[in-house]
């Protein structure tokens, strides 16, 4: 039928060679027939006459069949540039990248398609990525093992924070330390702590300090290590990041930017979100393994956008502020930060005074201005010039901290949104708790 199909076209193009669509029809049923140098011989002709999306798509179908696939992938790369391509274009530059073993770019484009429409799914590509995926996903199984580290650091290094570190010595460490007492009463060791407050003040550092604290293992997980495209994946990467800690106990879990993770469900317009959620607190619960003896900490910034089942009994019931540093704990920093550079006679208290709800990141900041000033001068004669407190005093009033965007935000949760006490710490540290 194709045969007499392209008869009847080639025919009908002698006497109306410049007819478009009739010419794109015999390069498609060329195409569909396998006879692929007399398609790629249509296609090319038909781009001299237009430059339409569909004619390029058959040209690289052409190529991809030909096993041309960097031309195929030239072509697509171009369509894409272009504009806002239909799903078939993405799903066919996966498919040709994929033969280029460009497994991850090839993950990335199908994704695409199908966000663009779900119903352009391809089973034999989607199981060839699949099994591409899992193959990636359990070379991460070893990086899990790998990411679980052995902390350095405890509350010795922490500079500061004497409230801070008294609160998780007896909410967390004690417990920790003496097992045998929560036995006795029957209590379980671990649990989950919510670390909350400004970005750049330290949630991260106390977390490990923790660790190193009570002699355990530390494993700090970012969105990286959990989100994966396919459906039902990213659960699977979360149940084994909580089986390697219960392998590996007494540990800390540590999760940053667990907002993220745990985004109220009501907010969400996607089901796998909900799963991961879902999945989330079955882990916490402990329903598929022992939690004994883990520690699950988890970082925000932002707590009231974190699912109130988070909250419960038995999974992140105890929360705790995490503040700017204070005065003690800024002096510190700034010692820290500027060990080891060209300094002269620092008044290192004088400027913890003048630095007040400076988050640690701000710190950072202040000085590089500082030292930005600092090289402008060395470079007349190439000697350092070293820092002085009045060169980080100018510094101070050139940067402000970045806190206070927080704090704005925080304050109208914390009025406004607070039934259960909440955030009676941020009123606290705000001055506004009566």
């Amino acid at each position: 039928m194709d045969e007499q199909t392209i008869q009847n076209l080639r025919e009908a193009l002698r006497f109306s060679p410049g007819n478009i669509p009739l010419k794109q029809h015999l390069a498609e049923t060329l195409l569909k027939a396998g006879r692929l140098e007399e398609a790629e011989a249509e296609y090319k002709e038909l781009l001299t006459l237009t430059d339409e999306a569909k004619v390029k798509t058959g040209l690289a179908q052409v190529f991809y069949q030909q096993q041309q696939y960097s031309r195929c992938n030239v072509i697509l790369e171009a369509l894409i540039q272009s504009g806002s391509p239909d799903a078939e274009v993405f799903v066919l530059h996966a498919k040709a990248l994929l033969k280029e073993n460009e497994t991850a770019k090839a993950i990335e484009s199908y994704q695409k398609a199908l966000a663009l429409d779900p119903g352009c799914a391809d089973d034999a590509l989607d199981s060839e990525l699949r099994v591409n995926a899992a193959g990636s996903y359990e070379e991460d199984a070893a990086y899990h093992s790998a990411f679980i580290q052995k902390p350095s650091i405890n509350f010795e290094d922490v500079g500061g924070m004497t409230d801070i570190k008294k609160e998780i010595d007896l909410k967390i460490i004690r417990p920790l330390k003496h097992p045998e007492l929560y036995k006795a009463y029957g209590k379980k060791t671990g649990g989950g702590i919510l670390l909350y407050g400004p970005p750049g003040c330290g949630k991260t550092y106390i977390a490990k300090a923790t660790a190193g604290q009570v002699n355990a293992r530390f494993i700090s997980v970012g969105l990286n290590d959990i989100l994966d495209m396919w459906i039902g994946n990213s659960e699977k990467n979360l149940h084994y990041i909580f089986e390697t800690a219960r392998q590996n106990t007494p540990c800390v879990l540590f999760f940053d930017e667990i907002d993220a993770l745990g985004a109220s469900r009501s907010d969400m317009k996607q089901s796998a979100g909900r799963h991961l959620i879902n999945q989330f607190l079955q882990e916490l619960d402990g329903i598929d393994g022992n939690n004994e003896g883990i520690l699950v900490l988890g970082a925000t910034n932002t707590p009231w956008h974190l699912d109130s089942a988070f909250r419960r009994p038995g999974r992140f019931d105890r929360i705790i502020f995490i503040p700017p540093p204070d005065e003690s704990a800024r002096e510190s920093i700034l010692k820290i930060k500027l060990k080891n550079k060209p300094v002269d006679s620092i008044d290192y208290k004088a400027l913890a005074k003048k630095t007040a709800s400076f988050s640690g990141a701000d710190l950072e900041a202040l000085i590089d201005i500082a030292i930005e000033e600092k090289l402008e001068a060395s470079f007349e004669d190439g000697i350092p010039k070293p820092l002085t407190t009045k060169d980080l005093e100018n510094a101070v009033k050139k940067h402000k901290p970045s806190t206070s965007e927080w704090f704005g935000a925080a304050k109208n949760f914390a009025l406004f949104s607070n039934d259960s006490g909440l955030y009676d710490d941020v009123l606290s540290y705000m001055k506004l708790k009566k």
